[in-house]
């Protein structure tokens, strides 16, 4: 079954970080990946520019309404997305503990509503 582990933090805890620290960010993550396709679940994963390079759009209630971002008002934003194709909930949420951002945000584990 797939899930999709999404990662959410505070921006603001990285706007001062270092090129040594992104760069063991960066080593720390591979090695995640890595991981998970070693062990044949990785479907997919994508790393977002910050959320102030958002842009939202509806068409609630008929009219066409553009919002540069961010959408949300919350202190944790989205950063990034992992899909796993695992056996169930359970071993989702054992990759989600692997996960290099549990140690300073946090993982939201979901199912997807339509299975591959």
């Amino acid at each position: 079954m797939r899930y999709t582990l999404f990662l959410y933090s505070n921006e603001a805890d990285f706007a001062d970080v270092s090129k040594a620290d992104m760069d063991e960010s960066k080593a720390a993550f591979g090695a995640y990946i890595g991981a998970l396709k070693e062990a044949g679940v990785f479907v997919d994963t994508d790393w977002l520019q910050p959320s102030m390079t958002a842009t939202t759009i509806t068409l609630k209630g008929g009219e066409r309404r553009v919002q540069d971002g961010p959408y949300a008002d919350t202190k944790d934003q989205l950063g990034g997305y992992f899909v796993l194709d695992v056996a169930d909930l359970d071993a989702a949420l054992d990759w989600a503990a692997k996960c290099p951002s549990v140690h300073y945000g946090y993982v939201e584990v979901r199912p997807t509503a339509f299975p591959a």
